[in-house]
Protein backbone atom coordinates (compact mmCIF):
# COMPACT_ATOMS: atom_id res chain seq x y z
CA UNK A 1 0.00 0.00 0.00
CA UNK A 2 1.07 3.33 -0.51
CA UNK A 3 2.95 5.30 2.10
CA UNK A 4 0.42 8.15 2.68
CA UNK A 5 1.88 9.16 5.79
CA UNK A 6 5.18 10.26 3.88
CA UNK A 7 3.05 11.43 0.54
CA UNK A 8 1.22 14.08 2.83
CA UNK A 9 4.27 14.94 5.03
CA UNK A 10 6.15 15.81 2.01
CA UNK A 11 3.56 18.35 0.88
CA UNK A 12 2.50 19.88 3.87
CA UNK A 13 6.17 20.41 5.46
CA UNK A 14 6.92 23.47 2.69
CA UNK A 15 3.87 25.20 3.74
CA UNK A 16 4.48 25.50 7.44
CA UNK A 17 6.78 27.19 9.87
CA UNK A 18 7.35 24.47 12.00
CA UNK A 19 7.58 21.05 10.82
CA UNK A 20 8.76 19.41 13.10
CA UNK A 21 5.47 19.89 14.65
CA UNK A 22 3.91 17.66 12.01
CA UNK A 23 1.94 14.67 13.44
CA UNK A 24 -0.26 12.06 10.99
CA UNK A 25 -2.06 9.18 12.35
CA UNK A 26 -4.19 6.81 10.55
CA UNK A 27 -7.18 5.45 11.76
CA UNK A 28 -8.68 2.72 10.06
CA UNK A 29 -12.63 2.59 9.89
CA UNK A 30 -15.06 0.33 8.17
CA UNK A 31 -15.28 2.53 5.37
CA UNK A 32 -12.01 4.68 5.22
CA UNK A 33 -8.24 4.89 5.47
CA UNK A 34 -8.19 8.06 7.86
CA UNK A 35 -5.46 10.21 7.55
CA UNK A 36 -5.66 12.55 10.42
CA UNK A 37 -2.94 15.82 9.96
CA UNK A 38 -2.53 17.90 12.92
CA UNK A 39 0.32 21.20 12.47
CA UNK A 40 1.76 23.77 14.96
CA UNK A 41 -1.36 26.43 15.94
CA UNK A 42 -0.35 29.19 13.99
CA UNK A 43 0.31 26.76 10.79
CA UNK A 44 -3.36 25.50 10.52
CA UNK A 45 -3.88 28.71 8.36
CA UNK A 46 -0.99 28.08 5.76
CA UNK A 47 -2.55 24.24 5.22
CA UNK A 48 -6.37 25.10 4.90
CA UNK A 49 -5.64 28.47 2.80
CA UNK A 50 -7.93 31.13 2.28
CA UNK A 51 -11.18 29.35 1.85
CA UNK A 52 -10.13 25.91 1.59
CA UNK A 53 -8.38 26.55 -0.97
CA UNK A 54 -4.78 25.11 -0.12
CA UNK A 55 -6.84 21.61 2.10
CA UNK A 56 -8.77 21.17 -1.29
CA UNK A 57 -5.67 20.87 -3.57
CA UNK A 58 -3.65 18.83 -0.54
CA UNK A 59 -7.10 16.24 -0.77
CA UNK A 60 -6.79 16.31 -4.52
CA UNK A 61 -3.71 14.78 -5.10
CA UNK A 62 -4.20 12.61 -2.01
CA UNK A 63 -7.21 11.10 -3.24
CA UNK A 64 -5.94 10.44 -6.79
CA UNK A 65 -3.67 7.85 -5.66
CA UNK A 66 -5.02 4.66 -6.69
CA UNK A 67 -5.22 1.92 -3.81
CA UNK A 68 -6.10 -2.09 -4.24
CA UNK A 69 -8.58 -2.06 -1.33
CA UNK A 70 -12.54 -1.23 -1.37
CA UNK A 71 -11.70 1.59 1.49
CA UNK A 72 -10.96 4.91 0.64
CA UNK A 73 -8.63 6.83 2.03
CA UNK A 74 -9.84 10.44 3.68
CA UNK A 75 -7.53 13.09 5.06
CA UNK A 76 -8.83 14.99 7.74
CA UNK A 77 -7.05 18.49 8.82
CA UNK A 78 -6.99 18.87 12.67
CA UNK A 79 -7.81 22.09 14.12
CA UNK A 80 -6.61 22.62 17.39
CA UNK A 81 -7.86 26.50 17.43
CA UNK A 82 -11.34 25.18 17.23
CA UNK A 83 -11.07 22.14 19.43
CA UNK A 84 -13.25 22.10 23.09
CA UNK A 85 -11.15 22.79 25.80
Amino acid sequence: MTDFKKLITTIVTPLVEHPEAIEIKRVETDRFYEYHLTVAGDDVGRVIGKRGHVASAIRTIVYSVRINDPKRVRLVINDESKAPK
